[in-house]
């Protein structure tokens, strides 16, 4: 058996996440019944780097998997991608050592927010960004986002649904930038929590249209309650960017 880490990229508008659940379309669903296709009907199991929701896209998503196929490496991609649909791509393989973990070894990951400023409604990007209609002052967002840089606890920042316990993450740098009519947040730390990015981009949003106070950051980590940041963003202006180890 060879282990193989691969890069994947994916349009996650019509999957019901990246995870496997019954009776619905998911990006590992996708990817494991192309792995048991290629093993002839043998069961191939895929681990990644970590989940993605319903309608969240994915640029450099992180996977490994164990097969007996002896295939040269430069084939692998060009076979997997001949039996994924159109909206998954394997961008990279590789053999690692029997031990790597797609999960368990990343060092840290990014996440891109994207944000459509704009009245009129763009059917070419609906899927791809999340359309804000607003006035929004960057300088106010990027005052907060300053306080949200660090290690903290992020209780505020997670869905209240949440399993974990140690909601301890470091967020090692954000950045706001504007290109054309699009707004572009950049999230790179240890660790995110469920619906983390989402949450810190909609309050972020919410500072920048004057609903809250810029230096109100502090407190709402103080909190460490879920009522006390802003609305979820919704799950089309995401991106997995780029996992690190």
């Amino acid at each position: 058996m060879q282990r193989f880490k691969c890069n994947i990229t994916y349009d996650g508008t019509h999957f019901a996440g990246y995870q496997v659940q019954p009776g619905k379309r998911t990006v590992q669903g996708e990817l494991e019944r192309a792995l048991k296709k290629l093993h002839k009907g043998e069961d191939i199991k895929v681990t990644a780097s970590g989940r993605t929701d319903a309608g969240v896209h994915a640029r450099g998503q992180v996977i490994h998997f164990d097969s007996p196929l002896n295939i040269p490496i430069e084939k692998w991609g060009i076979a997997l991608n001949s039996l994924l649909p159109d909206e998954v791509a394997i961008i990279g393989i590789e053999t690692v050592p029997d031990d790597f973990h797609a999960r368990f070894d990343a060092k840290g990951k990014e996440y891109r927010y994207l944000v459509h400023r704009s009245s009129r409604r763009d059917p070419f990007k609906r899927h791809y960004a999340y359309q804000y209609p607003y006035p929004l002052s960057t300088d106010a967002i990027k005052q907060a986002a300053a306080d949200l840089i660090g290690t903290h606890d992020f209780t505020s920042f997670c869905s209240a649904k949440t399993e974990v316990e140690d909601k301890v993450r470091e967020l090692q740098e954000i950045e706001v930038r504007e290109s054309g009519d699009m707004l572009i947040f950049r999230f790179r730390g240890n660790g995110f929590l469920y619906n983390m990015v989402r949450i810190l981009a909609g309050t972020l949003l919410e500072v920048g249209s004057g609903e809250r106070d810029p230096d109100s950051m502090p407190s709402v980590l103080k909190k460490k309650n879920r009522s006390a940041a802003g609305k979820t963003a919704p799950p089309q202006g995401l991106y997995l960017w780029k996992v690190f180890y």
